[in-house]
């Protein structure tokens, strides 16, 4: 069985660009490119770290429809296990439109569809049992499943004595941290964007955006920032990694990227720099390239990355 259970939404992802503005209604845009790919946080997170070389199981649910075929097979040509994805008949596959501008910003359509009918009890304890750290991947994204099921699936994973991790998304509904708080006790890492953690705890600054989720017991916060690098806090810790200059073409998956470099490392025991710079790298290389995966490559190929950018500095901050 896989070492890490990537569990979350899949969606399948129709991606244009350059789009800078919208036509009139009842007219015709006509874009550069335009294309189909497979994505949703879990999707991404959990071929990234195929990609990287983890032991890596994606579970999910799509819709019995022809782009739930579509993500199935995309998996299966990668060569990873699709056994932890269900298929249901209550909803369609989750999908989303996603609108690039020339600088690479993205602008989202989302339809959560069969995202909306995963549960706790879709994820068999002989799975939990067999896996060592247990990630979440899209939350706030999954009506049915995000707060009391998402704490039910974590508690069921530390009982077995597992490492649990979170990776938030933009909470539409604007619940926010009451969402999140029955979650919070069971967790060992969060993720999260510098937007949305801040939404979720209500502070601006990053030591107390830190501090705030670790009084409820989390080991380790990780704050993406984008153009801006990252911040890790621990209870012992405080370390600013900065950000790798590229030229962006499509940030589509960058954020997840950056969650499975960052599982990546902190399942072999790295320093947190050595874990936010490898993690850091993962969405700069996923930036470079359309679509939520493409540009991600092995570890040997982010290593090199790394490398190639041998002015790279960092440091703790007080």
């Amino acid at each position: 069985m896989a070492r890490v259970l990537c569990v979350g939404i899949l969606v399948a992802d129709l991606i244009g660009r350059p789009i800078e503005n919208f036509p009139e209604k009842g007219k015709l845009l006509l874009v550069d490119e335009m294309s189909l790919h497979v994505g949703g946080c879990a999707h991404n997170t959990g071929v990234d770290l195929h990609k990287l070389g983890e032991e890596v199981q994606i579970i999910g649910k799509v819709g019995r429809d022809g782009l739930g075929e579509f993500i199935i097979n995309s998996l299966r040509r990668r060569g990873m296990d699709t056994s932890g994805i269900l298929f249901t008949d209550q909803a369609n596959t989750s999908a989303t439109m996603v609108l690039l501008d020339s600088s690479g910003e993205r602008t989202f359509l989302h339809y959560p569809g069969a995202n909306r009918t995963l549960r706790s009890q879709d994820i068999s304890d002989e799975m939990l049992a067999a896996s060592q750290l247990v990630h979440v991947a899209g939350s706030f994204l999954m009506p049915g499943f995000d707060g009391e099921e998402t704490a039910l699936l974590l508690k069921r994973a530390k009982a077995l004595g597992k490492t649990t991790s979170l990776d938030t998304a933009w909470d539409d509904t604007g619940s926010w941290f009451s969402l999140l708080e029955p979650v919070v006790p069971h967790l060992d890492i969060l993720i999260s964007n510098y937007d949305e953690a801040s939404r979720i705890s209500g502070k601006e600054e990053l030591p107390d955006i830190g501090a705030f989720f670790l009084k409820f017991g989390i080991q380790v916060v990780a704050i993406k920032m984008g153009p801006q690098g990252s911040f890790i806090m621990t209870p012992q810790d405080k370390v600013l990694v900065p950000p790798f200059t590229v030229e962006a073409v499509d940030g589509t998956g960058a954020g997840d990227a950056f969650a499975a470099g960052f599982i990546f490392g902190y399942l072999r025991g790295w320093d947190w720099y050595q874990v936010g710079r490898f993690a850091n790298a993962c969405g700069a290389m996923c930036v470079q390239m359309m679509g939520a995966t493409e540009g991600v490559g092995s570890f040997e190929e982010v290593a090199e990355f790394i490398r190639s950018n041998s002015a790279y500095l960092g440091g703790e901050v007080n």
